[in-house]
This record gives structure tokens, C-alpha cells and sequence, in this order.
């Protein structure tokens, strides 16, 4: 059963793609099998449903939308979907996030990472705990980490560091083992296997797709994630998004995705 990817928004243009598509920095993909269709994130504005409609892709008969995590360009398109669209993700996504420094101990803001975005005129399925969405597709709920990362800090009344604890992927069980999809990557690229491999049952990992924040890790970091991508022996590994060109230099057999590419897996 072939597993259609459709990359609707990616940081860049594909070489040789229609000019009036629009490469911008933010993520959405639509994947679909015979029977299920689902977009994967929606980029920071309406940009996936203009290249959606230069690419023939109708997003008018969804299974669901799943949104990785609470970053505007990953959601910020939500906006722009339908009315009482099916979205699945973490109850903790529409929290108020900013990028952060640490001076003289104390946490100051940066530039926001959310958006104030109205989620009561969709379908909302919140969730931390996997959720079926067909035989095959699965969203992983939330990914438990040991030693979780900060990537800012949640507003409120006493801002707290964020870890990002609303971050999932979406699963897909094919024939030749997990295809793993990821928004970002913050949990950790190694933990987010390892998660999605304990919840399915299935330890063969037939493809890795998507973000995978290693666009300034430390090659101590790299060199372990690669050798983790090496002794899994997956086959296809496509780093997009905030994998970097530095990150994408340590990874095997790796290839950069971008806006208007197609794969069939």
C-alpha cells in the first residue's frame, strides 16, 4: 500500500518547482494511503492552502489535522482551515510562549512563539495519550523525555521554562516497518523513536521524515544521532524544515525536502 507525502510549505522552493509556490520558514505536509488523508501541520500562515491549490491538492475531505506543537510555523495556518476541521494534538498548544535569555538569573522574553489562535470553531480532539486516526495512522501523544530541553518560557502568572511537553509526531504503520513524521524535534530525535517504537510495538523504522532541530547542535549531539540512524538501518531519512544544512551533514543517506516535492513510499 503506497504512502503518498505532499510537501505543501517547507523553509524553501524544490529546484525546478512552480515559481508561484512559496517556500517560507514553517512546515506542512499532507500524507495520504488508500483510505486516510491527513495534513501534518499547517505552517505559520496561509501559505500551505495557496501551494496546496498550485499543487491539485484538494484539503476539502481531511481524516484529521494533526498539529506537532504550539510554534507559529507550525499552526499559524489554522486559521485558515475550514470550519469544525478535525484536529488532533496536545491540550497544551494554544499556551503562550516566548524565546528566552538568561541575565543575572532571571528569564527575559524574546520574540513570541505562539499565536492567539481560535481553536472552538474546529473538531478538537486533545489529547496526551496516542490516538488512533485509522489502521495505520496514529498520532503519538505526548513523548516522554528524562532530561527534557528548554527552548523559552510559557507565559503566565509565573513564567515557566517550556519545554515543549506539547510536541507529538504522526505514526504511520506500513509493511516495511514505522514512518515516522515530525514537526520539529524538540523532545529529541533519538526519544521520539524510541516513544513511537514502545507505543506501536513495532521496532523496524522504515523512514524518518520532517524537523529535527539540529540545525546548531554539538557534534557530540550529531555524532550520536547518527550512529542511532545507523544501527536502526532506515531506509529513507528526509531532514526538512529546522534540520539545518549542519545537521543534515551528519545524517546518513539524508535528503532536504522542500515546498512542492512529492514522495511515494
Amino acid at each position: 500500500m503506497p504512502l503518498t507525502i505532499k510537501v505543501l510549505l517547507e523553509n524553501r522552493r524544490a529546484d525546478g518547482a512552480e515559481k508561484s509556490l512559496l517556500g517560507k520558514a514553517g512546515l506542512s505536509l499532507f500524507i495520504k494511503d488508500e483510505t486516510t488523508s491527513v495534513l501534518f501541520d499547517t505552517g505559520p500562515d496561509s501559505s500551505f492552502l495557496h501551494n496546496a491549490a498550485v499543487m491539485g491538492v484538494s484539503l476539502t475531505d481531511l481524516t484529521a489535522t494533526v498539529l506537532s506543537h504550539g510554534h507559529y510555523d507550525h499552526c499559524g495556518g489554522v486559521p485558515w482551515l475550514p470550519n469544525n476541521s478535525r484536529i488532533i494534538c496536545h491540550p497544551q498548544i494554544a499556551n503562550e510562549r516566548f524565546a528566552s535569555v538568561k541575565l543575572a538569573g532571571f528569564s527575559r522574553r524574546l520574540k513570541k512563539l505562539s499565536l492567539d489562535i481560535d481553536y472552538s470553531r474546529h473538531q478538537m480532539e486533545y489529547s496526551r495519550t496516542p490516538v488512533p486516526i485509522s489502521e495505520r495512522f496514529l498520532w503519538s501523544g505526548e513523548i516522554k523525555v528524562d532530561e527534557p530541553r528548554a527552548y523559552g518560557i510559557i507565559s503566565g502568572d509565573n513564567a515557566a521554562v517550556d519545554y515543549v511537553i506539547d510536541e507529538g509526531v504522526l505514526i504511520y504503520k506500513s509493511d516495511h516497518g514505522l514512518v515516522i513524521i515530525t514537526g520539529c524535534g524538540h523532545r529529541g530525535i533519538i526519544n521520539i523513536v524510541r516513544h513511537c517504537q514502545n507505543i506501536t510495538g513495532i521496532k523496524q523504522v522504515y523512514a524518518l521524515i520532517g524537523g529535527f532541530h539540529l540545525r546548531s547542535a554539538l557534534p557530540l549531539e550529531l555524532l550520536r544521532v547518527r550512529r542511532f540512524l545507523h544501527q536502526l538501518k532506515i531506509q529513507k531519512v528526509m531532514g526538512c524544515h529546522c534540520t539545518g544544512a549542519w545537521g543534515r551533514l551528519w545524517l546518513p543517506n539524508v535528503i532536504a525536502p522542500a515546498t512542492g516535492d512529492t514522495f511515494v513510499l
